[in-house]
């Protein structure tokens, strides 16, 4: 009794003194997780108040759900390095990660180094966090573009070396500047009807017709690179416009010294190794990815239940059911008041799982919340969905996870973002200049191209779709994922883009259409139930 006595007192006066005060619920979550390591509970607890001191926790009073979060996150981590796990075990190799804990890193121009943001970041930010926000974006592409052989300027340059060098001139010395130049900036409107190209110098008003560019939307808020003129008038006309060269994944990540950008954690070559060669024989593990799943539909429901029907008789079980809102037909903003109603639908699908005990047992469920569903605001990163609306169906389903949008997801050494927006249409309806048909007419192939060149998963102005500025970064896509799923109300479609998997599973709900995903093999298959 005095040992557990004394350990209270301990953690309680390691995590007053980090600022934090601890709720009954809360103090005995962290006893529990520290039990587990009963030769290591300093640095167990020294690693827990880091972890939930880089959270998003608005308060210094910590509840049981806001440790619970952090510890189970450390617990997957601890359990996917784990050399005592069998080979065969998914469960323990797929880690999920909340937005809200991905490590925040700034980039330094002067010393060429990213360096990781320390202590809390409020939810409500003050104006130099939404400047921070466009200047991080910037100088992340603009550090990634200068390593670009045709970006870089040699160190001997030759005429025909310079003919072919496109070097980046700073807005603000265009000034005097006669012929051709190269510049890269944020496409802003700083005047009505007035677009300027903006970087950390200076802006500079363009003209984009009879501009020619490359693949994907071009919207306010893309930083792009441009070559054109400065005129007499002091207009740039654009003659040839992009999106920054997009980077190698093996490239990046062996420049970034071992800094984890993915919020999995970082893991020695060693264990990688290792974790790549279970990676490689787990060939039976499948991830079934459903969009739109309105709980509130009774022919969504009978759909779904056909498909839980289907894997539940399939030799091996799918690892991982991910179910990406909608989950109600109707949006859930101040006009919904069927809160009751949608908790008893939650309640129906936990029955439903429960009642195919091999799913229930050997898969788990993924709930990730669409953009019209139950939460505090439109904005972005979104929370998981309200407990108020789960816990029946966490109750029925231990295994089922809720998470936040985007999500991501580290199965072995593979990492996949999941994002559920109606992004393509707003894109399209944003766009400043039509797309170009010469590489491709897929709009979701230029909605990719844009993305993953910006490094962004929702580069759209801030007015178009509101972002919490501290937590830009959880939207970035640098170093590049293996695999992204953009869960979109348009038609299914999935295809390879510089190496990256991209698919969109289509509408179930509308359409019917879900996608399967084989992580071994990155393999994607379209799907979709007879009508």
């Amino acid at each position: 009794m005095g040992a557990d006595s004394g350990m209270k007192k301990k953690v309680q006066r390691k995590f007053k003194m980090r600022g934090f005060t601890l709720k009954v619920g809360a103090l005995d979550e962290v006893l529990s997780f520290l039990s587990r390591f009963p030769d290591e509970e300093d640095e167990a607890l020294d690693i827990l108040i880091d972890e939930i001191d880089k959270g998003s926790s608005e308060s210094s009073i910590l509840d049981k759900e806001a440790v619970q979060r952090v510890v189970s996150v450390l617990l997957d981590a601890q359990a996917a390095v784990d050399p005592a796990v069998p080979a065969g075990s998914s469960r323990t190799a797929l880690r999920v990660i909340d937005a809200f804990v991905v490590p925040k890193f700034h980039y330094d121009p002067i010393k060429n180094v990213f360096y990781e943001h320390t202590g809390r970041l409020p939810i409500h930010g003050e104006a130099q966090n939404k400047a921070s926000l466009y200047r991080d974006r910037y100088q992340l592409l603009l550090q990634r573009l200068s390593r670009d052989k045709y970006f870089s300027r040699p160190a001997f340059a030759t005429e025909s070396l310079e003919d072919e060098n496109c070097e980046i001139t700073a807005i603000q010395s265009l000034i005097g500047c006669k012929g051709r130049r190269w510049i890269m900036g944020v496409i802003s409107q700083l005047e009505e009807r007035q677009f300027y190209l903006e970087d950390l110098t200076a802006a500079v008003p363009i003209d984009l017709t009879n501009t020619k560019i490359t693949s994907g939307f071009f919207a306010e808020n893309t930083v792009i690179v441009a070559e054109g003129e400065l005129q007499p008038n002091g207009i740039f006309q654009v003659n040839t416009c992009g999106f920054p060269p997009i980077e190698d994944r093996e490239t990046s990540l062996s420049l970034l010294r071992g800094l984890d950008f993915f919020g999995a954690g970082t893991i020695s070559p060693e264990e990688t190794v290792r974790l790549s060669e279970l990676e490689e024989r787990a060939v039976n593990d499948m991830f079934v990815i459903l969009s739109d799943v309105w709980l509130d539909n009774e022919e969504t429901m009978e759909k779904l239940e056909v498909v839980l029907d289907g894997y539940e008789s399939v030799e091996v079980v799918p690892s991982l059911f991910v179910l990406m809102g909608n989950f109600c037909s109707r949006p859930c903003n101040l006009s919904f008041h069927s809160f009751s109603d949608l908790r008893m639908q939650f309640k129906k699908l936990g029955e439903m799982i429960e009642a195919r005990s091999r799913i229930k047992e050997h898969s788990r469920f993924l709930f990730i919340p669409g953009p019209d569903d139950a939460g505090p605001s439109k904005v972005l990163p979104r929370p998981a969905l309200p407990k108020y609306l789960t816990e029946e169906l966490q109750n029925l389903v231990p295994n089922a996870i809720f998470s936040t949008n985007p999500c991501r997801i580290k199965y072995y050494t593979q990492e996949i973002v999941f994002f559920r927006q109606d992004l393509l249409y707003r894109m399209r309806r944003s766009c400043l200049v039509p797309p170009t048909s010469e590489e491709t007419s897929d709009p979701f192939e230029h909605l990719v191209a844009t993305i993953t060149h910006q490094s962004h998963l929702c580069p759209l102005p801030l007015t178009v779709q509101p972002i919490i500025w501290n937590y830009d970064h959880c939207l970035r896509l640098y170093p590049t994922p293996h695999t992204i799923v953009l869960a979109d109300r348009s038609e299914q479609k999935a295809f390879k883009y510089t190496g990256i998997t991209c698919l969109n599973p289509g509408s179930f709900s509308s359409d019917s259409t879900f996608a399967v995903y084989r992580p071994c093999t990155k393999e994607v298959e379209l799907s979709a139930l007879e009508t």
